[in-house]
């Protein structure tokens, strides 16, 4: 974490680096494929680039395994009417549904709420609705059309209900049983099979665009972790990265294996702007099913927040899920400066709320504090 490595640099942690491999292997060529151009050119097999089937049909034939890497399980994140553009959302949280193709149902990945598939659009009346993005289960499909007689695993969130679920798929890997395996963030880390000789890394650009300072520094680090199970021993290993924005300098640096430029560059970043490590953050959500009376709320208890801390205060707006279980969300944002007494801060903000509590609306309202949040 970027925290965790300037408090080393700064000497407030010690500080061991890992400068090679065990054994000396060599670290893993990333071999960069821009799909927006292959999509262009008509070149895509459907999720997959010519770059990436040519790399894992060599593998396969040498008796090497491959691991595909897509952080979003699922047949299609989204479903959407090719008419209208009409998008299913679950009735309690603001997010659209996931398909998931093995019980046939879209599914709420905040609450679990489980719906059926609309055979017509509710908004146009036409028979359109059609699947949008691909998500584990997806791919697991594509590759059984690509590689019939291939043995593949899935590990994602559908697949591990169980414990041994989760043993049994990486036994069977690890002995050979399965050549291809196909995962979320679960793949990216801990594993070591000496037979991973290609690595995919289907969709670089769904990490990087998340809203989240952090977002950069989270997609470097699984795209970074996930590359380090290619090559081991005497071999050294491919990962094939797709992406629309080969350019981006976050891609190069995952290229290059550049931490340390990917360090410096969002060092300077979150010091232009106040975010940790140059500040701590504090979000406060507010929470209640009236989404009037929260919004009304919120813009009081902001103000009262900013007679006091001016300018450290942003918000309220909605975070990236506005409303979850019928809760509709709203977030404000507190940065402070890292010699602030946060004892006082406490105590301040204890005195604000109970100061809204005069107004017997605000009892109702669900309010809690993230301090430092990951």
């Amino acid at each position: 974490a970027i925290e965790t490595y300037f408090n080393a640099k700064s000497g407030k942690y010690g500080l061991v680096e890992l400068k090679n491999r065990f054994n000396d292997v060599e670290l893993p060529e990333i071999v960069p494929v821009d799909v927006r151009e292959m999509r262009k050119k008509n070149r895509m097999r459907g999720n997959f680039s010519p770059e990436l089937l040519d790399r894992m049909k060599a593998a396969l034939e040498k008796g090497e395994q491959v691991i595909l890497f897509q952080n979003r399980r699922g047949f299609a994140p989204m479903v959407e009417c090719k008419q209208c553009a009409w998008v299913p959302k679950c009735d309690h949280c603001d997010v659209s549904l996931t398909y998931h193709k093995r019980y046939n149902q879209l599914t709420c990945h905040y609450c679990g709420f489980t719906y059926e598939i609309p055979k017509v659009c509710p908004a146009c009346g036409q028979p359109t609705i059609g699947m949008m993005g691909f998500g584990t289960e997806r791919i697991e499909e594509d590759i059984a059309r690509h590689f019939p007689d291939i043995p593949v695993s899935r590990m994602d969130l559908d697949t591990t209900r169980s414990r041994s679920s989760y043993e049994q798929i990486i036994e069977e890997f690890s002995q050979g049983k399965n050549k291809i395996l196909i995962g979320t963030q679960m793949i990216t880390k801990g594993l070591d099979f000496d037979r991973v000789s290609v690595v995919g890394i289907l969709s670089a650009d769904q990490m990087m665009n998340y809203p989240d300072f952090r977002s950069h520094e989270r997609a470097f680090q699984m795209m970074e972790q996930v590359s380090g199970r290619a090559g081991r021993k005497d071999k050294k290993g491919v990962v094939v990265l797709q992406t629309s924005h080969p350019e981006a300098l976050l891609i190069r640096q995952v290229i290059t294996h550049d931490y340390e430029g990917m360090y410096l560059t969002q060092l300077a970043e979150r010091k232009s702007f106040s975010y940790p490590p140059y500040s701590r953050l504090i979000y406060i959500y507010l929470k209640h099913r009236d989404e009037t009376l929260l919004q009304e709320l919120a813009v009081r208890y902001t103000s009262k927040l900013r007679e006091v801390f001016g300018a450290r205060v942003l918000g309220p707006d909605n975070p990236p899920v506005a409303r979850i279980q019928s809760l509709y969300i709203r977030r404000v944002m507190l940065k402070i400066e890292l010699s602030a007494s946060m004892s006082k801060v406490k105590s301040i903000l204890r005195q604000i709320y109970e100061s809204m509590l005069a107004d017997d609306r605000f009892k109702t309202l669900q309010l809690y504090y993230d301090v430092d949040p990951l």
